[in-house]
């Protein structure tokens, strides 16, 4: 394999992957907050909010190594995605959306840095 151009690269990659995983709390509050907007009443613009968090995680972490969170994340936005569009069911969707902030809790929080997938 040819060395990179730049030989610091591997370095920046990882303070990127790393700077990336340190910012997972806050996406995390980002979609319990979204989450909690979605109680009661499914509001459409409460729903997009949820989704348009989602999809944030979903598209961006695996670029950061993250892979497994953002494939849940990702799985977690279809459904959603499915009853802004089709009228699906919100069934499963909370425990689903929870199960992905205590996925995110243990790996992440309180300045805990998972290794990368």
């Amino acid at each position: 394999m040819a060395e990179p151009v730049d030989p610091a690269f591997q370095d920046r990659l990882q303070a990127l992957r790393d700077k990336y995983a340190a910012s997972v709390p806050e996406r995390m509050a980002a979609i319990r907050d979204a989450l909690v907007l979605c109680q009661g009443d499914l509001i459409p613009s409460h729903i997009e909010q949820l989704h348009h968090a989602l999809h944030s995680v979903a598209g961006s972490a695996g670029s950061f190594g993250l892979a497994a969170l953002g494939n849940e994340a990702r799985r977690i936005e279809q459904m959603v995605r499915g009853v802004m569009e089709a009228g699906a069911p919100w069934h499963g969707i909370d425990a689903a959306v929870h199960a992905l902030l205590q996925r995110a809790d243990n790996d992440f929080g309180a300045g805990k840095i998972a290794a990368h997938d």
